[in-house]
């Protein structure tokens, strides 16, 4: 006997035969068993059913000179089978995998007894209507001597809608039949019930006699009618009567309800607190409800709703949240439909704290929409599970983009960009998070808007050194002394010309001009400080807090990264002015960080002599001191070096700088063609080449400013198919969260989400609280809002009878 060598178990043989074939593998040998029809096939611990229409191996193809045949209970050794490979017997014998098939499909509704299921069940399958899968068959037949060859096509679904297929049988089934087939008798019901028709020949003449069959239009009867009143009550005159009270009743409710969507947009749009103090006192009623009473003396359906409705007044919490639930969904809806339908689309992510100061990220998607308008929208918060480490959020991050593109294939072409300042995670190495999403989506370049990029850097440096990160909070305290009183600033102003920038609430504030004013201001603040604790005219608690900050004034290691600090901020400055020129090209700009590092370098060299200048202390917390300050320089130097990797987004700006379009007329940039090319594959590199080349030598293109107003232009004048790639490589450059290129491309939306953030008193309803908050425009501008949130509402398990029509 022959041997079969398996490198791998076989996990489902399927054999052609009258029978079904039970098959079990394992690493050591290969059983198979014959099975009668409609029995199951077991590999190791799975379980599917398999017909014998999805076999592709014929019996001949197992011949007696190999010792195996399909008998009962015949076991085959590995040993015992013929010199085949396992990608022989792949080859031979069809692999499949296990599912599950949809309830709706043939092969369930056989396997089930329809009058049995509950009557949810029966209306969902009823919502499903026939599965009408793609199923291959094929007839060969002779007449007068000629050949014909029949094959089944898809149109027969559309001309019959009763009809449904089976790709396991590849037979044609009659679906209201199929359902209430216990109802249903004779030869032909059958055909159409059980073995199903295949019959090409003759397929025509069949649908159309069963079509008018009294069995079939009985059971296409009882279907229609599955969920609805008996015929003999809906004949009857009360109850249509019924119906229209009902659903006059159902217009006014819906109409109030599309009132009170209205007040919840206005508190939300304003960020107003839904609730007063005390609700159940009438002088305190709240924002909302006061804007709900008010619509009421204006509409006389809204005020007879308030005076005489006791169960269902709209103003309670539970319907709050449910509104506003819904109405985050249907932002969410539009704003994912908007991402679908975009060519590119860039993915910005915050890390941000609400009011229980529990971390999370926000997510905000950039992209250019079908108006070719473009669009930077806040989608939601995402709160973290199992920590806020790369993985977390990279899982986190992954599970969003997945919901929004279900097509990954679609979705790798189209995510272009991610950026995020949370630096701590979101490094461009290994194990950090762009490199995690990258590996999902290889054209998701990571990168920062500019904007941002040294704030982050120096977020870094003082997330990681425990002194720096003191320093920073202690820090922020000195604008918020002051701005926090009058009286204060009133003496600050008197000793300081030049007053302390106000820090956001939401975060500390990492800008430049804190550390240089308290720098450059350290004498005349602690002469202010000392007024402000020798005065009677403040109260305590100020006095205390001056004294405080007296003591941080004369404190040496303060001062030590007070000095340090000021020293770095000034080349963050300088580095920040020329990553702000809208002219920089990847060259400049690479050559500007190298500049910076390499002036941090040097403050690091600085360290020792800083350290001896402010060297009271003991030796040991000198040394540790002068060990955090290179730790500090060393995290900024390589941080700085990541972020600004990838610059190839600048290059492909600089095609399309008008300002430079005489000289690229003469000499083409090849070198920066070819760099942007290969950063997105999507361009077609030598189309995009022409048609560069002929916008270089036009005159017409040299008056254009920007990326964004040279886009605009080309859609006015209907230039897409003329300069296909160009508009491609301008959609890029406009979805990619930068600001060297647009003077508009910023974290607007970012900063709304911010402040919205900042100024909320209430850890309710956060997230939808948020999304009204930041896009007040688009609930104004998506087509029956209030409608649509109302479909929603009313799907609602508790409100169904109250808003849904009969």
């Amino acid at each position: 006997m022959s041997s079969l060598n398996c490198s791998q178990p076989v996990k489902e043989v399927c054999w052609k035969s009258e029978a079904l074939v039970k098959v079990e593998t394992n690493e050591q040998s290969v059983t198979i068993k014959k099975e009668a029809q409609g029995e199951e096939i077991t590999v190791k611990d799975e379980v599917c059913s398999v017909k014998e229409e999805d076999f592709s191996v014929k019996e001949e193809d197992v011949s007696a000179k190999d010792d195996v045949s399909v008998k009962q209970e015949k076991h085959v050794s590995v040993n015992e089978v013929g010199g085949l490979t396992v990608n022989e017997v792949e080859d031979t014998l069809m692999v499949k995998e296990p599912r599950l098939s949809p309830p709706n499909s043939v092969d369930s509704l056989l396997k089930t007894q329809f009058e049995r299921l509950t009557l949810r069940q029966k209306l969902d399958i009823k919502q499903m209507g026939p599965d009408k899968p793609d199923i291959w068959i094929q007839q060969t037949s002779k007449d007068r001597g000629k050949k014909y060859t029949r094959n089944f096509s898809s149109a027969w679904y559309e001309r019959k809608s009763w009809l449904c297929g089976c790709p396991i049988r590849n037979s044609v089934f009659c679906f209201p039949c199929l359902l209430f087939r216990s109802s249903v008798s004779g030869q032909a019901a059958t055909l159409w019930t059980e073995t199903g028709m295949s019959d090409l020949k003759h397929f025509a003449e069949r649908v159309k006699k069963h079509d008018m069959s009294k069995s079939h239009l009985e059971c296409l009867f009882k279907l229609t009618m599955l969920g609805k009143a008996k015929l003999a009550t809906q004949l009857e005159e009360g109850y249509h009567a019924n119906i229209r009270k009902h659903n006059l009743e159902v217009d006014k409710n819906r109409h109030i309800l599309s009132k009170v969507l209205d007040c919840l947009k206005f508190c939300g749009a304003f960020e107003l607190a839904l609730k007063g103090h005390d609700e159940a006192k009438d002088s305190d009623p709240g924002v909302f409800r006061g804007l709900v009473d008010f619509m009421g003396s204006l509409d006389s359906a809204m005020k007879d709703h308030l005076e005489a409705t006791t169960v269902f007044k709209g103003t309670s919490k539970t319907v709050q949240n449910e509104l506003l639930d819904c109405m985050l969904a249907t932002v969410q809806a539009h704003i994912v439909q908007e991402l679908r339908n975009a060519a590119f689309v860039s993915i910005i992510v915050d890390e941000t704290t609400d009011i229980t100061t529990h971390c999370q990220l926000v997510i905000i998607y950039r992209y250019v929409d079908a108006t070719n308008t473009l669009q930077e929208r806040f989608f939601s918060f995402i709160k973290l599970e199992g920590g806020s480490n790369a993985e977390a959020v990279s899982r986190a991050l992954l599970e969003n983009l997945g919901l929004i593109f279900p097509d990954q294939a679609a979705g790798k072409e189209k995510l272009i960009a991610q950026t995020c300042d949370w630096t701590s995670l979101m490094c461009r190495s290994t194990a950090g998070v762009g490199k995690i999403i990258q590996d999902e989506y290889p054209n998701a370049h990571f990168l920062h808007c500019y904007a941002q990029q040294l704030c982050l850097v120096m977020q870094k440096a003082a997330s990681a050194v425990q002194r720096a990160r003191v320093f920073f909070s202690d820090l922020s305290g000195f604008s918020t002394f002051f701005w926090q009183s009058q009286k204060r600033i009133d003496v600050l102003n008197r000793t300081v010309t030049s007053r302390l920038p106000r820090a956001p609430q939401t975060r500390l504030n990492f800008q430049s001009r804190p550390v240089n004013v308290v720098f450059e201001h350290k004498d005349h603040l602690l002469e202010c400080f000392q007024t402000i604790q020798s005065s009677e005219d403040f109260d305590n608690i100020t006095i205390r807090e001056a004294t405080g900050f007296v003591r941080m004034l004369q404190d040496k290691e303060f001062l030590f990264f007070l000095e340090l600090f000021h020293h770095i901020m000034r080349l963050v400055d300088i580095l920040s002015a020329q990553l702000d020129d809208r002219h920089i090209e990847a060259s400049q700009a690479q050559e500007a960080v190298k500049d910076f590092t390499n002036a941090v370098s040097r403050v690091r060299d600085s360290v020792p002599s800083l350290c001896v200048k402010y060297s009271d202390a003991e030796t040991r917390i000198v040394g540790d001191r002068q060990q955090q300050a290179y730790e500090v320089c060393d995290r900024i130097i390589l941080n700085t070096n990541d972020r600004f990797t990838f610059t190839h987004h600048l290059t492909g700006a600089t095609l399309l700088e008008s300002d430079c379009f005489p000289d690229y007329a003469k000499v083409f940039p090849t070198e920066a063609l070819a760099k942007t090319a290969e950063a997105y594959p999507t361009l077609n590199k030598a189309r995009l080449q022409t048609e560069l080349s002929l916008m270089y030598d036009s005159p017409d293109f040299r008056w254009s400013k920007s990326a964004l107003a040279l886009f605009k232009f080309m859609l006015e004048n209907n230039l897409q198919e003329v300069f296909s790639e160009t508009v491609k490589l301008l959609r890029i450059l406009i979805t990619t969260p930068m600001t060297t290129s647009e003077s508009d491309r910023c974290f607007s939306t970012l900063r709304r989400v911010r402040t919205f953030l900042g100024s909320t008193v209430s850890k309710d309803r956060l997230h939808a609280l948020a999304m009204l908050s930041t896009e007040k425009k688009l609930t104004r501008e998506i087509p029956d809002f209030n409608k649509k949130v109302i479909e929603k509402f009313s799907l609602l398990k508790n409100r169904r009878a109250k808003f849904v029509y009969k």
